[in-house]
Parts: C-alpha cells; sequence; structure tokens
C-alpha cells in the first residue's frame, strides 16, 4: 500500500452532524451486525448505528435476550430494519449477508483492573464470535471493540488465517476513542473550534501504546512542554478516568459507542463510495518495521484500508520519537499474547 498525502482530508465532524448533512446516493443498502448489542456499549451503539441513512438492517446479537432492546430500537422513524437474535444457535442467522460486523461483546473494565486482566474472557469470546463470522461472512468488514484491542484484534487474524478468508484490508480495531478524546482535550484547552481540531493516534488501544501526535494536531497549534506530558497522560488514561469516576458502576460506555459508531459510519460511507475517507484504526500494517499491527491513520476505500498515511510518523519531535520507542515492546508483547492464544487452542469446528 502507498502512502497518500492529506490535501483532501476533511475534518472530522460527529456522527449527529454528519447524519443531518450526509445526502446518500443511494437509498439505504448495507446490513449491519452488532454482537454483544445488548450490553454497556452495544445498546447505545445500535442506536447510533439506527441513525445511519446507509443502514437498510440492523441485526443485535447477544447470549441474553435483545428482543426488548430491538423492539425499543424498531420504533425509532429511521431506514433500517432492526432484527433480534439470541444465544449461540442464532448466531449464525444474524451474521448472514452483513457488510459490516462490530463485536463489542465482553466484560467491562472494573476499578483496578487493565485491560490484559480482560484478556483470559474476552479472548474466548472475539475467538467465538470470529470463527461464526469467518463461516458466514467471510466477505464482511470486521470492527473489534472488545478489550484488550492490542491482542484481540491478532486473535481475529489468526482464526481468519485459520479458516482460509483473512483480508487484512478489512479487519479493524476500534481505536477511534482515542482520537476522540485527543480532539475533546486539545479544543478545550486551547479554546478551538472542535469541528476543526484533528489530532492523529498512533500505536495500540492501551496505556502507553496510545501515543497522540501533538505536533501534528491541525490546525497547527502550539504546546509547551509540560502541555503535552499532561495532555499526553491524559488521553492514555482516560478510560481509567471514567473507569473511577463511575465508582464500579461500568467503564466508558458512551463515548466508546459514540467513538465506535463514528468509526462505522466511516467504514459504510466507503463501502458506499466515498473517496476522502480517513480513520486511525489497528490494522495489519507496514508503517512500523518492528510490529504486524500498528494503529494509523489510513485511508478507506470501498475494499477496505486503500492506504497508509505514513507521513504521520514522520518529522516527529524528539518526545514522541522516545515515546514510539518506547512502547513497541509493549505492544509486541500484547500481539504475540494474542497470536499464541488462538495457536495453543485446538482447531474449533465450524458453527
Amino acid at each position: 500500500m502507498h502512502d497518500i498525502s492529506l490535501r483532501n482530508h476533511k475534518p472530522l465532524v460527529t456522527v449527529a452532524a454528519r447524519n443531518a448533512d450526509v445526502r446518500p446516493r443511494a437509498a439505504a443498502t448495507y446490513k449491519a451486525a452488532v454482537l454483544g448489542a445488548g450490553g454497556g456499549i452495544g445498546q447505545p451503539l445500535s442506536l447510533l448505528l439506527k441513525m445511519s441513512p446507509l443502514l437498510s438492517h440492523l441485526n443485535l446479537y447477544d447470549i441474553a435476550n435483545v428482543k426488548g432492546v430491538a423492539a425499543d430500537l424498531s420504533h425509532c422513524n429511521t431506514p433500517s430494519l432492526v432484527t433480534p437474535y439470541t444465544g449461540a444457535e442464532e448466531l449464525a442467522e444474524s451474521l448472514k449477508g452483513v457488510d459490516l460486523i462490530i463485536i463489542p461483546a465482553g466484560v467491562p473494565r472494573k476499578p483496578g483492573m487493565t485491560r490484559d486482566d480482560l484478556f483470559n474472557i474476552n479472548a474466548g469470546i472475539v475467538k467465538t464470535l470470529v470463527e461464526a463470522a469467518a463461516d458466514y461472512a467471510p466477505k464482511a468488514w470486521i470492527n473489534i471493540i472488545s478489550n484488550p484491542v492490542n491482542s484481540t484484534v491478532p486473535i481475529a487474524a489468526e482464526v481468519l488465517k485459520k479458516k482460509g478468508v483473512f483480508d487484512p484490508k478489512k479487519l479493524f480495531g476500534v481505536t477511534t476513542l482515542d482520537v476522540v478524546r485527543a480532539n475533546t482535550f486539545v479544543a478545550q484547552q486551547k479554546t478551538l473550534r472542535l469541528i476543526d481540531v484533528d489530532v492523529p493516534v498512533v500505536g495500540g488501544h492501551a496505556g502507553i501504546t496510545i501515543l497522540p501526535l501533538l505536533s501534528k494536531t491541525r490546525p497547527k497549534t502550539e504546546f509547551t512542554q509540560e502541555e503535552i506530558e499532561k495532555l499526553t497522560v491524559r488521553i492514555q488514561n482516560a478510560g481509567t478516568e471514567v473507569v473511577e469516576a463511575k465508582a464500579g458502576a461500568g467503564s466508558a460506555t458512551l463515548s466508546m459507542a459514540y467513538a465506535a459508531a463514528r468509526f462505522a459510519e466511516s467504514c459504510l460511507r466507503a463501502i458506499d463510495g466515498d473517496a476522502d475517507v480517513y480513520e486511525c484504526t489497528y490494522v495489519k500494517s507496514d508503517v512500523m518495521q518492528e510490529l504486524p499491527f500498528f494503529a494509523s491513520r489510513v485511508k478507506l476505500g470501498k475494499d477496505g484500508v486503500e492506504a497508509f498515511v505514513h507521513t504521520d510518523i514522520r518529522g516527529l519531535t524528539e518526545y514522541e520519537e522516545k515515546a514510539l520507542q518506547a512502547l513497541i515492546p509493549e505492544l509486541k508483547g500484547s500481539i504475540e499474547k494474542g497470536i499464541n492464544f488462538v495457536n495453543k487452542q485446538p482447531a474449533a469446528a465450524s458453527v
């Protein structure tokens, strides 16, 4: 994949604003499935997806009954038909014919837990769901939200490889929340119009692997070294900020749902033929030679990742370069942990 210019990059706007302004070239024609639709992220995410003018069908799947969620959403006067699917026996049907699969399933982070603490539970959940996706929707785009994303995306990739259907252009770790937070915090601190602010965030989706490139902020913004260090740490630890504020009652579900809906809509726009869709996302990548998976800005096209924006990690400040080098061993370890999880498991039969 070749490098590309940012001269045609549009400002990243809110889901609500975009839904108000979008004039799709055709009627709603695309189908999406949310796996884990009954959870803290799944419900608000499904509501935001129901607002998309590009969706004709929205399938809601969970191990617990999601009929009530589907009935509630079905009363919204937007194009998509909402259909519930409950339990392993209905998983296959929820995936047939879908263009986009979004996976927020899993347990949330609680006070004192790291994303790594979630691994043993969520790794197995993601593995099972992606196996089904490989069997029943092998050409669909897959958006992974389930933490730890640094490991669950490599897990998904290994599963798809074993099934013989891995397309690296169509598997995404949703790191959009890091960008959303970076944009929000910078706009607030610098009194900028939020719609104009765009901060690329590279690396991964946990702790020090989250690296906001504040030197690349648009519009061009000056920061003191103290501001850079404080903003970087806040963006990296923003999830913990929410977990602690909720005092055991949940994690960052609403902001994550918003960010996931924004990324999902970008995917749908790209599938629909929009030639100017850019997002930061954690994917199979050649941006960093040492890391097979890496989050960076990409250009999305009808067939998935069309190009990487290599220019984002060129000309970094000394602080950013040191932070980039520091995240490599941790991210590499998370990637290997995910790959090893699949390769040590017995092969699963088709669902």
